[in-house]
């Protein structure tokens, strides 16, 4: 889901602890383009105040007093196939995305409550959650590395750069600017990443997404 220019993007937040929820807010408020909705602090309170169509992208805490974050965004995408879900975690549990059911694995991003995730990363990120795409935290990707043997391990070192940027949600325009490369020369090098990982460059789900969940599925610690 996308703002028109007679309605910006509807943004819910689910999060437990005040302060943190009343900062959230105020920085998506602010944001052009963007509207809070909805701020709640409990699984119960987002099941009752999100019914379908109220919101376009919801901001979900992964550990909440009354259930689970990632369990509620599930319900919430069954309801509502086309909502965004941005996660949120003081701990790392960025792998848990590769659980999600395949039906509803489409459009979650995943931040860090302490990685020292800016405000434009956040509002990057739930912008692209709101238009199913996925952003992985970038802190929480340094620090792992491809696991010997898997296809990830088979990218060169300037694809892996490349990927790993894609996971986080750059544009391969924002990749060219970030390498000091050309455009064209980053869209060969994701199509190389795509024939490397095989992964359809235009099938039903979107490849980037598809890429950005191959990168966490066959990335470990850096030892």
């Amino acid at each position: 889901m996308t703002p028109t220019a007679a309605r910006p993007l509807r943004v819910a937040l689910v999060e437990d602890q005040p302060l943190f929820r009343s900062m959230l807010e105020r920085t998506i408020a602010d944001a052009p383009g963007l509207e809070v909705v909805v701020t709640v602090g409990s699984v119960t309170e987002a099941r009752e105040a999100l019914r379908p169509g109220v919101a376009d992208v919801v901001v979900l805490d992964i550990d909440l007093p009354d259930g689970n974050g990632i369990a509620l965004g599930v319900t919430l995408r069954r309801a509502q196939p086309d909502i965004g879900v941005l996660l949120l975690s003081a701990h790392d549990a960025m792998d848990l995305l590769l659980d999600l059911p395949r039906d509803v694995a489409h459009g979650w991003c995943y931040l860090s409550k302490t990685s020292g995730t800016s405000e434009s990363t956040l509002l990057h990120a739930v912008r692209s959650a709101a238009a199913g795409e996925t952003v992985l935290d970038r802190t929480l990707l340094d620090r792992v590395t491809p696991r010997a043997g898997s296809a990830v391990a088979r990218l060169t070192h300037r694809q892996y750069e490349v990927l790993r940027l894609l996971a986080q949600g750059l544009s391969n325009a924002g990749i060219a600017e970030r390498l000091d490369i050309t455009e064209k020369s980053v869209q060969n090098h994701v199509y190389a990443i795509y024939a490397t990982l095989g992964i359809d460059a235009e099938p039903a789900r979107n490849p980037r997404v598809s890429a950005a969940l191959r990168l966490l599925e066959e990335t470990g610690p850096a030892l």
